[in-house]
């Protein structure tokens, strides 16, 4: 023992509380004491405080109704119907104005917020910050978060332009961006040293999703010291509780907030509050929507979107849920996979639909068991984290759509790091710099470049254009030498 507790040396060691042994008994969780005579003084203050944040009956039946849920039968998948999809050959240049002006109208009337699910780490890429602070190496040396808040600030533009009256105000687009107990601080740090990229500081929102105890497939907790239970993330699902914990429901109704565009910070290519999909959107009706991709390949490690039973609601199955079998199967009539629909973490709900999602998914309390290496007192020991995703609100909804996208014009995943076979900062800065060339090109510009032109190209501003807008006047005409940045 390191330390005796007890003021005389002959007495007995000072016990833990008895009311908080009793409490962690109740619950099964009494071993995290089990060390306590091998503690100092201050490692069991921190002890002691770390038991007492822990919601321990919310947990308790988290655990419970998460382990129960394994093994139980789930309902027979059927693939998503074309019919349920508007798919990109199906729409025409019509109905894509449309829903553009219907979003810009949107947006200029606030009702359209977007929120950054950005709680994880750049371990992949090789990096301990927060992803959205990477740099995949384009010619601007933009990060991931500057990209997306200048494609916040030119929509906010856009928006102002369309009204009909001659002020031209912006209306501010507000962006939540949801971090993690291991992301926050630097996130906040990175995005207040660059002035929030141009964004108004008023118009950006730091919060954090929740933390749950790491678990022994016997139920109990994990001690990563002898005095702090291991913890994890929630998942991007924990987007929902961790709305409803800090008010920012309330906060936005109060800024009249009708619609929220949610996000993953891992996608170059990202559509930012893109008013295409909220006009389509508010044009369908509906309480959920996502972007889909076609999925490349049988054996592509992406989620798709499915049906629970005949005529059942809508879910994403995990690429390695789905048997091998079902993943290759082909539609005889259309000749492409049955399962075709990429989930790829680009959706739209409604602040009513996001209200009741908070209290259902609490209420079910069932978690996702992920079985991974968990740091503990004796270095790594086997156990399982329990997450939610943030695609599990769509088994709610009364009624959802799905809105296929081209992959190679929103779909430029950062996942691993450069040398891995797929997702990696190269690949996606050569998804962005070509998509821009083409831009650059259909805008009568020209490229001269000292490498072939598929491995390098011109990257333009999201200052300068959303999606490959007013780019004549800067481009026609001009020769631009790649890989450079066009800006205004």
């Amino acid at each position: 023992m390191r330390e005796q507790a007890a003021a005389d040396g002959n007495s007995a060691p000072v016990a833990p509380p008895q009311a908080l042994v009793e409490r962690l008994k109740d619950y099964g969780q009494e071993d995290v004491f089990s060390l306590w005579d091998e503690l100092s003084s201050d490692e069991r203050d921190l002890l002691i405080k770390e038991i007492e944040s822990l919601d321990l009956p919310r947990i308790d039946r988290i655990i419970r109704c998460s382990l129960r849920s394994q093994g139980l039968p789930v309902a027979a998948i059927e693939p998503v119907p074309e019919t349920m999809v508007s798919t990109a050959e199906g729409r025409t240049v019509e109905e894509r104005e449309r829903w553009w002006k219907m979003g810009l109208k949107a947006i200029r009337e606030g009702k359209l917020a977007v929120l950054l699910l950005s709680g994880g780490q750049g371990t992949r890429l090789g990096s301990s910050d927060p992803k959205g602070c990477y740099n995949i190496g384009l010619p601007s040396g933009k990060s991931l978060f500057q990209l997306q808040a200048e494609r916040i600030f030119c929509v906010q533009r856009l928006a102002a332009q369309a009204a009909n009256d001659s002020s031209g105000s912006v209306v501010p687009i507000h962006w939540y961006i949801m971090t993690s107990p291991f992301t926050d601080e630097a996130t906040r740090r990175f995005v207040e040293s660059h002035k929030y990229f141009g964004l108004d500081a008023d118009q950006v929102t730091f919060f954090q999703q929740g933390t749950i105890p790491c678990i022994s497939k016997d139920r109990r907790f994990i001690m990563e010291t002898p005095y702090r239970v291991a913890k994890a993330p929630d998942g991007n699902g924990g987007i929902y509780t961790a709305l409803k914990s800090s008010k920012l429901l309330e906060d936005m109704a109060v800024r009249g907030i009708k619609y929220l565009d949610c996000y993953g910070v891992d996608n170059a290519l990202v559509r930012v509050a893109d008013p295409t999909f909220l006009g389509y959107f508010i044009d369908r009706g509906v309480a959920a929507a996502a972007k889909v991709v076609r999925k490349a390949y049988p054996q592509e490690k992406v989620g798709v979107f499915v049906r629970r039973g005949k005529g059942g609601p809508l879910a994403v199955v995990e690429y390695s849920e789905l048997d091998p079998s079902l993943a290759s199967s082909i539609n005889q009539e259309t000749g492409r996979l049955r399962f075709c629909w990429s989930n790829v973490c680009l959706h739209m709900f409604t602040l009513d639909f996001l209200n009741q999602v908070a209290n259902g998914l609490e209420k079910d309390s069932i978690y996702h068991l992920a079985e991974k290496k968990i740091p503990c007192t004796n270095g790594y020991t086997t156990g399982l984290k329990l997450e939610q995703f943030i695609f599990d609100a769509f088994t709610y909804a009364p009624s959802t759509a799905l809105y296929e996208v081209v992959r190679e014009e929103e779909f430029a995943p950062v996942k691993n790091s450069n040398g891995a076979n797929f997702d990696t900062p190269d690949s996606a800065k050569l998804l962005v710099l070509r998509l821009h060339t083409r831009w650059v090109f259909a805008a009568g510009g020209f490229i001269t470049h000292s490498v072939p032109l598929y491995a390098t190209g011109v990257e333009v501003s999201p200052l300068c254009s959303y999606m490959g807008e007013n780019l004549e006047p800067i481009c026609r005409g001009r020769t631009f030498h790649a890989p450079c940045e066009i800006t205004f």
